[in-house]
């Protein structure tokens, strides 16, 4: 629930480190100037009203009724009124127990009169009445004698600056991260194989830092890369060179036997040297394009010999992303032709979730064992022991598809079938 509450983003996260504490220090005050200060301040207020008052009573005992009419109305900011023979019943019961009624009520004790108060519409005035001893004092005292306005502005102005600090709070924060946003675009795009830009250093220090060995990581490995594919292009081209002799000599040898071995050889290093071609055509730049993944792998699956293959195809969404439609196509190639060399029956399926586009293709032939899901990905690995690359294993079907999946920011799995053999899920993202 805790982490519920919590933003998951960093800049929400930063401001309630930042505002948490704020909130709690207006409280804090808020809590503290409540009991202290606004207790003297009404305290002080109070007494001075009923010293007043009390002045006026005593002007009223001694038949100066005029006179403490006018001091009220012009120095005390107070409305009197006497009314002789009314009943009047003192206070009993305490009402309205905020700190101003319970100071008010301890002063007009110190009277010696009955008396009662009523604060409920403090804008009109607090209305206090006395006993005296045949009469009943009616007093207006105007709010400004009671209530400082002054006291709660400085409660006002805490809340609103705090408004103001948390607003400039997250202007400030949003300009510190958004280095860290373009970090994070930009490493998914070259997650995703793509020519990312190189990240300009901004910010704060530790971005900048980060953004500078971000840049340098993706340096080293664009280096590797092209080490890695020019090697493999330079191999693949030099060894063509004497394959393609071998070939012409091989048809001025007489010995029908020993021509049929060194042919078998010859066309197996041939085989080898195209899927390194095939390999290294995989790191070669091609244009983003939109792609409908489901008429890319129906194209894929055309070629699947129907009479003898049992082929089911199911799709529950028609998926459209961007990516590199040749690549894709290779890859999904690859992926069938495994299927189709070892099975009889094929079932590809189609669909979205949260994680992305999902493509399943399951087939019903011999299966790999369990702990060799991860090996078959390697780079020239075959379960098949005799490793004849005539088959068509060279060993980097595999090892290509999961290249391509991977830089389109997309995985690659293994599973058991419910056709009984092997099931390979794809996962690519919308």
């Amino acid at each position: 629930m805790f982490k519920k509450i919590i933003p998951s983003t960093l800049i929400g996260r930063s401001i309630i480190i930042i505002f948490v504490p704020i909130i709690l220090l207006v409280i804090l005050t808020s809590i503290v100037f409540y009991q202290t200060s606004w207790n003297i301040i009404s305290k002080r207020l109070a007494e001075s009203v009923v010293a007043d008052i009390n002045v006026l009573v005593d002007l009223i005992d001694d038949d100066l009724e005029s006179y403490a009419k006018k001091i009220a109305r012009k120095d005390f900011k107070m409305e009197i009124k006497i009314i002789k023979d009314k009943k009047f019943e003192p206070l009993l019961t305490k009402t309205n127990r905020g700190i101003l009624s319970k100071r008010l009520e301890q002063s007009l004790k110190n009277l010696n009169r009955p008396f009662k108060y009523d604060l409920n519409n403090l804008e009109m005035g607090a209305l206090i009445t006395i006993k005296l001893n045949d009469e009943l004092l009616f007093i207006n005292v105007n709010k400004d004698r009671l209530y400082s306005e002054t006291a709660f502005v400085f409660l006002l102005w805490m809340i609103f600056a705090s408004l103001i600090l948390l607003f400039m709070s997250y202007f400030l924060m949003s300009r510190q991260l958004k280095p860290l946003k373009r970090l994070a675009i930009i490493a998914e795009t070259f997650g995703r194989g793509l020519d990312a830009p190189e990240l300009k250093s901004a910010g704060a220090y530790e971005i900048r830092q980060t953004s500078q060995a971000f840049n340098q990581m993706r340096t080293r490995i664009k280096r590797f890369l092209k080490q890695r594919t020019d090697m493999l292009a330079g191999v693949s081209h030099d060894l063509r060179t004497p394959l393609t002799r071998m070939k012409l000599q091989l048809s001025l040898i007489k010995d029908q036997k020993a021509k049929a071995e060194l042919e078998l050889d010859i066309n197996e290093m041939t085989a080898m040297l195209d899927s390194y071609v095939s390999f290294v055509k995989t790191e070669s730049p091609e244009t983003i394009e939109i792609i409908i993944i489901n008429d890319l792998v129906k194209e894929c699956s055309k070629n699947i010999n129907k009479k003898n293959i049992n082929f089911v195809f199911e799709e529950n969404e028609i998926v459209k992303t961007s990516g590199r439609p040749v690549q894709l196509k290779r890859a999904f190639q690859n992926i069938i032709d495994n299927s189709k060399r070892y099975a009889n029956k094929i079932k590809i399926n189609i669909f979205l979730n949260d994680e992305g586009c999902n493509i399943e293709i399951n087939d019903n032939g011999r299966g790999i064992p369990k702990e060799n899901y991860e090996d078959v990905f390697k780079p020239f690995f075959t379960l098949d022991p005799s490793r004849n690359k005539l088959k068509g294993e060279s060993g980097l079907g595999l090892t290509i598809t999961r290249d391509i999946i991977r830089s389109h920011g997309g995985e690659i799995k293994l599973d058991k079938s419910d056709l009984g053999g092997l099931k390979l899920s794809v996962l690519l993202p919308i």
